[in-house]
C-alpha cells in the first residue's frame, strides 16, 4: 500500500528512473558486445634491402696449436718457460732429472765395449786357428811324403825278400814302418779337419758377437736418446699458452706422453670454430665474408673469411652441428685463444625488394580447423602454401572488406629474421598484414611459437 501510494504520488520520477535503468542496460549490453570482438595486431609491408645471415656461436683458436709432451718419465728439475713466453724452435722449455738416464748410458757404453772386446778376442782366435790349419796342412804334406817313401821302400824290400836277399825281420820292419806312416797321415788329416771345424765355429761365434755389438749399439743409442729427451725443447716458434708442470713434479710417460706445454704457433693469425646448424650449412659458401663479436670488446666488430666447413659432425641431444672455420687477422693479438665469438655469416642479399614482416608469416587466426579450411578453399590457397611450403609458398593474412581475416598465398625468398623477401603474391608495399590478435579475455596471440616458425596453415 505504501509503495502504491508513493508511486501514484511520484509517477514522473518513477518513469524517469525506469528509463535511466533501460539506458544503462542497453549501454552495458553494447559495451559487452563490443568487448567480445577480436582485435588484431598489424604490421606494414615495407620496401628495402634484406641480407640473409647465419648466426652461430664459436670459439677462437690459434691456426696451429702444438702440445709438447715428455717421452720419458722423471722429476721436473728446472722450468725455463712460463705462460705467455715467446719461444723459438729448439729452445729449452724444461729439464727432467737426468741421473737415471746418465747411468743407463754409462752401462750401455760398458756393455758395448765388452761386446767389441769379445769380437776382438774371437778375431784373434780365428787368426790363430787359421795359422794352425796352415801348420797342419804342412805337416800333412810332410807325412804324406814320408808315407809315399815308406810305400816305395816297402815294395823294394818285399822284392828283395822274395829273392831271398834280405831276412824276414827286415821285411816285416819295413811293412810296419809303412803302416805307421799311413797312420800318421790319417791322424794329421783328422787334426786338420778338426782345425777347419774350429775355424767355422769361431766364425759363427764372431758373427754372433758382431750382432751383439749392434744390439749394444742400439741400446746405447736408445739410452742416449732417452737422456736427450730429459731436456724438453720447443718444436716450433710460438707462444706458450699452457704450462702443466711445476718444479719437483713427477712426470709419468708409461702409456702415453703427458702434455707438459701447449704452444700456439702464431697469435697474429687465428681462427673461429663456429658451430653451425646442419640446416644452415647448405647456404654457407667457402670464401664468404663473416663478422663476429666477443665479450671482451662488445662494441667492436671483427671481420674474417670462411675457409672450411669440417665434415666431422657433432651431435648433442639429437642436434647436429658442423664446425665452420673462419680465418681472421689478429695483428695486435688482442683476441685470445678460447674466447667466445658470436658469428654472423651473410648468405644472401636482396636489394629494393618488398619485405614481409616475419610475424605475419608466423600468424594464424584462432579459428576452428573447418573454418580455416573453408577460408583456404574460398580464397583458393594452394596446398603447398598452407601445408608443405614447398617452393617457398606460405600464407599471410589481411583484413577483408567485412573486417574478417582473409588468407593470401605468397612466395618468399631470403630472410634476415625480421623481414622476408616477397617473390610472388598479392601483397604490395604499404599493405597491412595481421601479426597477432586480442580476444575478449584480454589474451594476446602473436605470430610466434616454440620450435621455430609455423608459416600459416590450420591448427592441428
Amino acid at each position: 500500500m505504501v509503495i502504491s501510494k508513493y508511486t501514484q504520488g511520484n509517477r514522473k520520477y518513477v518513469v524517469a528512473a525506469g528509463l535511466g535503468l533501460v539506458v544503462l542496460l542497453t549501454v552495458g549490453m553494447v559495451i559487452r558486445a563490443r568487448s567480445g570482438e577480436v582485435k588484431y595486431l598489424t604490421a606494414k609491408v615495407l620496401k628495402g634491402d634484406i641480407t640473409a645471415v647465419v648466426q652461430a656461436t664459436g670459439t677462437i683458436n690459434p691456426v696451429t696449436t702444438v702440445p709438447v709432451g715428455s717421452y720419458v718419465s722423471g722429476t721436473v728439475k728446472y722450468i725455463f718457460a712460463d705462460f705467455n713466453s715467446r719461444v723459438r724452435a729448439g729452445q729449452v722449455l724444461a729439464q727432467l732429472d737426468p741421473a737415471v738416464y746418465e747411468a743407463q748410458v754409462i752401462q750401455a757404453r760398458g756393455n758395448l765395449a765388452n761386446a767389441e772386446a769379445n769380437v776382438g778376442n774371437l778375431q784373434a782366435n780365428l787368426v790363430a786357428t787359421e795359422a794352425a790349419i796352415q801348420t797342419n796342412q804342412a805337416n800333412l804334406a810332410r807325412l804324406q811324403a814320408a808315407a809315399a817313401y815308406s810305400r816305395v821302400n816297402a815294395s823294394r824290400i818285399a822284392d828283395l825278400y822274395k829273392q831271398g836277399i834280405i831276412a824276414q825281420d827286415q821285411n816285416d820292419m819295413t811293412q810296419s814302418t809303412l803302416e805307421q806312416a799311413d797312420a800318421q797321415v790319417r791322424a794329421q788329416e783328422a787334426t786338420l779337419n778338426q782345425a777347419k771345424a774350429q775355424v767355422n765355429q769361431i766364425k759363427a761365434q764372431l758373427q754372433q758377437a758382431r750382432a751383439q755389438v749392434q744390439v749394444q749399439q742400439g741400446v746405447l743409442k736408445q739410452a742416449s736418446t732417452n737422456l736427450q729427451y730429459t731436456t724438453i725443447v720447443s718444436p716450433i716458434d710460438g707462444t706458450v699458452v699452457a704450462r702443466n708442470i711445476d718444479v719437483g713434479q713427477s712426470v709419468a710417460a708409461s702409456l702415453q706422453a703427458p702434455n707438459v706445454f701447449t704452444i700456439a704457433q702464431d697469435l697474429k693469425r687465428m681462427q673461429v670454430y663456429a658451430a653451425t646448424d646442419e640446416s644452415d650449412t647448405g647456404n654457407i659458401r667457402i670464401g664468404a665474408d663473416a663478422t663476429f663479436q666477443v665479450d671482451a670488446f662488445p662494441t667492436q666488430t671483427f671481420h674474417g673469411r670462411v675457409s672450411a666447413i669440417r665434415l666431422n659432425a657433432t651431435i648433442v641431444q639429437n642436434v647436429v652441428t658442423y664446425n665452420t672455420i673462419i680465418d681472421f687477422e689478429n695483428p695486435n693479438e688482442e683476441l685470445l685463444p678460447g674466447e667466445t665469438a658470436y658469428v654472423t655469416i651473410p648468405t644472401g642479399q636482396a636489394t629494393d625488394c618488398v619485405k614481409v614482416p616475419n610475424a605475419a608469416l608466423r600468424f594464424t587466426p584462432d579459428l576452428a580447423r573447418k573454418d580455416l579450411e573453408d577460408l583456404f578453399d574460398h580464397y583458393k590457397i594452394p596446398a603447398q602454401a598452407r601445408t608443405s611450403h614447398i617452393g617457398g609458398w606460405q600464407v599471410v593474412w589481411k583484413l577483408g572488406p567485412d573486417k574478417k581475416p582473409a588468407p593470401v598465398a605468397v612466395k618468399v625468398g631470403i630472410t634476415d629474421y625480421s623481414y622476408t623477401q616477397l617473390l610472388e603474391g598479392d601483397v604490395n608495399d604499404g599493405d597491412v598484414l595481421l601479426t597477432g590478435q586480442e580476444s575478449s579475455r584480454g589474451a594476446q596471440q602473436q605470430g610466434q611459437f616454440p620450435g621455430g616458425p609455423r608459416f600459416g596453415g590450420p591448427r592441428r
